[in-house]
């Protein structure tokens, strides 16, 4: 992966992209810069490269229009370059069962790409296949934080995904820049408290941490000032399905940092992140129009009682 620019990293590396298939490119107008420049790189190595613009989705999950659904199954290779996300979609899905592979990059900035999809992708998948395998053959999760999370939850018969960035299989799919093994709880068994202190999706940067109550699986009281009133919103607008404690992710990505943008955010080593919402797509069985990842900083994180992380630092131990 030596001497690629970010966007050959996208197309050949991640994506695998060959001279005769076609690219497809979803964006809107604050992704713009970014899918302008995967579009033209694609130009030059794709048999054909489409690139389609619609209007900004009002949250993270909301469906795209019919027309650009429709698109999304009819290319080889497909990059979800869009300000909100359009991974746990119906589309999305389709797109996939069309044998599409898919990239998502919600909130993609240039920055973001040219600094997170650095480096060498292959650490990333090493270390997401071991926490794979440990999060597939677990059962019970306990996670903690010095900002006061204390929150358990099943994962009993759940599968875990990672998120290297391979997508090169038909019908792959994974977030861009990558770097994340997660899976879903089971639903109402998470009971706790989850302490956010880092970024909220739908929120960005905290001020202060957010502070959510759980209880049977869902997230009830929420404080933490202006921004906790925010989420509250959010979710009133989109439902109850929409406060399912939805995923448990560990980022892995050592070049990520964050910076209020979540797709960045999620990836970054010595973090977890919590979603709520949907889970539908990723294992579970909660439909909602909303995903909201919440992520927390340096984690202790147990599995069937043996230490996975200490304090963010990984403590990778065979199962």
């Amino acid at each position: 992966m030596k001497n690629r620019s970010w966007c050959e990293v996208v197309l050949l590396d991640c994506l695998g992209l060959k001279p005769s298939e076609t690219v497809g490119i979803v964006s809107d107008h604050k992704t713009e810069a970014v899918a302008s420049l995967l579009h033209q790189k694609a130009l030059t190595l794709a048999a054909e490269s489409v690139w389609v613009q619609m209007k900004e989705r009002a949250n993270n999950g909301i469906e795209p229009p019919d027309a650009v659904a429709a698109f999304m199954k009819e290319v080889d290779v497909l990059i979800l370059a869009t300000t909100q996300s359009l991974s746990h979609t119906k589309a999305r899905i389709r797109a996939n069962e069309a044998k599409t592979r898919v990239a998502s990059m919600p909130g993609i900035t240039l920055a973001m790409a040219q600094r997170a999809l650095a480096g060498s992708y292959e650490d990333l998948s090493l270390q997401g296949d071991t926490l794979k395998r440990i999060l597939d053959a677990g059962s019970w999760v306990q996670l903690k934080s010095p900002s006061g999370t204390d929150l358990q939850f099943s994962i009993q018969g759940r599968r875990a995904a990672n998120d290297d960035g391979n997508l090169s299989q038909p019908g792959a799919f994974g977030n861009l820049p990558a770097g994340e093994a997660y899976i879903a709880p089971v639903e109402k068994t998470a009971e706790g408290l989850l302490v956010v202190d880092a970024s909220m999706a739908g929120v960005g940067l905290l001020v202060e941490p957010l502070r959510i109550e759980i209880h049977d699986g869902m997230a009830q009281k929420i404080t933490g000032g202006a921004q906790a009133e925010s989420l509250q919103q959010i979710l009133q607008t989109y439902g109850e399905a929409s406060r399912n404690v939805a995923e448990l992710g560990i980022g892995t990505n050592p070049y990520a940092i964050i910076t209020g943008a979540v797709l960045e955010d999620e990836k970054v080593k010595h973090t977890v992140h919590v979603a709520l919402g949907d889970n539908a797509t990723i294992g579970g069985t909660v439909v909602a129009d909303s995903h909201l990842d919440g992520i927390v900083l340096s984690p202790t994180l147990l599995v069937d009682g043996v230490t996975i992380m200490q304090d963010g630092e990984f403590v990778l131990r065979s199962r």
